[in-house]
């Protein structure tokens, strides 16, 4: 696999990886709720707001490394994969944001 089709499908994935981790968080949430009887929403949209940095943080490997990526290379001159690292971090937050906003949209709590 060359460079460019890994980094695209490393952005892909982490997109969806911190998207998934949010949804899928919010959603048991609100199973839990009903569980113990309480209104699911206000609890959904409460935990995805929670779950975004954790979302990030898991999609991108849960790790220092790819700080030390950026740091290294930076401090080498070489700012092509410093761009790399910091796109893929930025779509695991697009991920994790839009996972966020599909749960308070879902809840009544639109944008």
């Amino acid at each position: 696999m060359n460079g460019m089709n890994y980094f695209l499908t490393k952005t892909a994935l982490d997109f969806f990886i911190a998207f998934g981790v949010v949804i899928g968080g919010a959603l048991l949430a609100g199973i839990g709720s009903v569980l113990v009887f309480q209104a699911p929403g206000p609890n959904m949209a409460d935990t995805a707001e929670k779950l975004k940095i954790w979302a990030i943080v898991a999609a991108v490997g849960g790790t220092i490394d790819p700080i030390r990526v950026i740091e290294s290379n930076m401090l080498e001159g070489h700012l092509s994969p410093v761009v790399m690292q910091i796109c893929i971090i930025v779509s695991a937050y697009l991920g994790a944001y839009m996972g966020t906003e599909l749960i308070k949209l879902i809840c009544g709590e639109a944008l």
